[in-house]
């Protein structure tokens, strides 16, 4: 009985129509609905009744339609009065009775401010805890102007990446992302290298996230260790301020190292080293200690748990925000402003170490890489532009209130702008209560996101070397301990999020942000025949601007 079956439409979802003939093919995917019949002919549990003469009119007017066009021209297909709506669907039986499909979930539709928020928490990541460190090395004044154009830049070019498939005639774009957008312009080296850039962006972030996990499960265990032996840390190692202590923790050394004081001893007289030191170090063991944890998690065949403590990353966002707030109350601002020269306690208003900031930033705004998968749950197409706007305007007030707040409430004198650490929770103590929750939840948060970021360069890679995300296990466990591995090695050798943030920003900004959306809209207007001298000149300053941030990174 089931061989008799033939469907004349599929699921809208799909994006393909089908009959006995294929002759649908050609369908407008926004006219590819399911073929309509009345609810008396639905088979259930009852004897089957025969398709009405309406329903059967409607399907000649379908083949009608389907037989006016070709596969690519989209002139003459079906008008939206012919075809019914969506909500049902159907496959169409020649023995004159209809067979309803069950399971077919159609995509949500979510609201404009649902869009802009999932928007703002997918684009929150972890470069918000760089962003006072990244202020201090541009500058205060220069840094505000950098992180407001570079906000302004990067909406463009992902305004252009968001047209980008619509710009393409004659073709069902409606299911392409951006690499195919690039393959389609560029050809195979379009779509593996943007595929690539993604990846290295993905993996960049892994490493990240490690190398703060790490920092995190430190500073948590030296907490509960400090607690438990009630052992107290001394006021010299920090300017007060009222009954705020922060930390300079680095004040005459490189901060991509890591010299962290020893506090807290239990005696070992035989080594003359801190048994504590020596067991629960941020650089030698605690990076080992999450291995056991993170790489099991990593070898599962889908993330799907993971994927429901998401919204434990806007948690974080807002519990940072009030953080920071708390903390510039009592402790007050300091500012002075010194335009080119430095003084003892404050860092010039510019800086020639501005690149740091640009590369930090290419990171803290990218989503190009994913913005046509997001967008295409709106609701109001129309809206998208004007979303994605108002999106970028709520990401930047974000990076700005928290990076100008930490920078100008950090207590100069008695320490100086440039104690300023790479991830501003350094600079309180591992006793500080208030901080404490911060680390453990964005521990806890972090641990959940890690093994989806796994997933993501799985999918990737897996998929297109091998045409399967889980080809066997040796496979992924084999590319999981070479993602662990760098992760390692950084937590170990080069602690410093900012300038991991500010490298793999930089190379992946370069291709995903810069390069390749004008590219693809230049070649797009010169295929048109619209491309004119002032576009060609605003987007090949573009492509400047992402080349000298990748080389700027070099050289500061």
């Amino acid at each position: 009985m089931e061989d008799e079956w033939k469907p004349l439409l599929a699921s809208e979802r799909a994006g393909e129509a089908y009959t006995d003939r294929g002759v649908m093919d050609s369908l407008d995917p926004k006219s590819k609905r399911p073929f309509h019949v009345e609810p008396r002919n639905i088979v259930e549990d009852d004897v089957p009744e025969r398709v009405s003469a309406e329903a059967s009119v409607m399907s000649s007017r379908v083949h009608y339609y389907s037989r006016l066009t070709g596969s690519t021209d989209r002139l003459l297909v079906p008008p939206d009065h012919v075809i019914p709506a969506p909500e049902e669907i159907y496959v169409y039986s020649p023995l004159g009775t209809a067979f309803k499909v069950q399971g077919g979930e159609r995509p949500t539709k979510n609201p404009s401010i649902v869009t802009i928020f999932a928007i703002w928490n997918t684009m929150m990541g972890t470069a918000i805890l760089s962003m006072p460190w990244s202020i201090k090395q541009a500058g205060f004044t220069l840094g505000i102007i950098i992180l407001i154009s570079m906000g302004l830049l990067t909406l463009y070019c992902c305004y252009r990446v968001l047209k980008s498939p619509k710009s393409i005639p004659y073709e069902d774009t409606s299911d392409w992302e951006f690499p195919d957008v690039c393959k389609y312009y560029l050809g195979p080296f379009g779509q593996w290298s943007s595929l690539l850039f993604s990846t290295v962006s993905l993996i960049g972030a892994m490493v990240v996230y490690w190398v703060l996990m790490s920092n995190f499960l430190f500073n948590t265990g030296k907490f509960i260790y400090n607690y438990v032996h009630n052992v107290n840390m001394s006021d010299s190692e920090y300017g007060t301020n009222g009954t705020e202590r922060v930390l300079c923790p680095f004040p005459s050394q490189d901060t991509g190292k890591n010299c962290s004081m020893s506090l807290f001893y239990l005696g070992d007289n035989s080594t003359g080293m801190p048994l504590f030191d020596y067991w629960w170090s941020k650089t030698n063991t605690v990076p080992f200690y999450l291995i056991i944890l993170l790489l099991p998690l990593l070898n599962f065949r889908s993330a799907a748990f993971f994927a429901r403590f998401t919204f434990l990353g806007t948690i974080s966002v807002i519990y940072l925000i009030f953080l920071v707030t708390l903390k510039a109350i009592r402790l007050g601002f300091h500012l002075e402003f010194h335009w080119f020269e430095p003084s003892k306690f404050f860092v010039p208003e510019f800086r020639v170490l501005f690149p740091q900031l640009t590369g930090v930033l290419t990171l803290a705004f990218f989503i190009h890489n994913c913005i046509i998968t997001l967008m295409k749950n709106n609701k109001h197409q129309g809206n998208n532009v004007r979303d994605l706007s108002v999106a970028y305007l709520l990401v930047g007030l974000t990076y700005l209130y928290v990076g100008v707040l930490i920078f100008a409430s950090f207590p100069s004198p008695p320490l100086s702008k440039d104690c300023i650490e790479p991830n501003f929770l350094d600079n309180f103590p591992s006793s500080d209560i208030l901080v404490f929750v911060a680390r453990a939840f964005l521990l806890f948060q972090m641990t959940t996101v890690y093994p989806l970021l796994g997933y993501l360069v799985r999918v990737q890679m897996m998929g297109q070397i091998f045409g399967n995300h889980y080809p066997g296990f040796f496979h992924v466990f084999t590319l999981n301990v070479v993602i662990v591995g760098a992760g390692v090695l950084m937590a170990k050798f080069y602690a410093n999020i900012g300038s991991i943030i500010r490298y793999s920003g930089a190379l992946c900004g370069l291709a995903l942000v810069f390069v390749f959306p004008s590219v693809v809209h230049m070649i797009s207007l010169r295929r048109l025949g619209e491309l004119r001298w002032p576009s060609a000149l605003f987007h090949s300053f573009l492509i400047f601007l992402g080349v000298a941030n990748l080389v700027g990174q070099f050289f500061v």
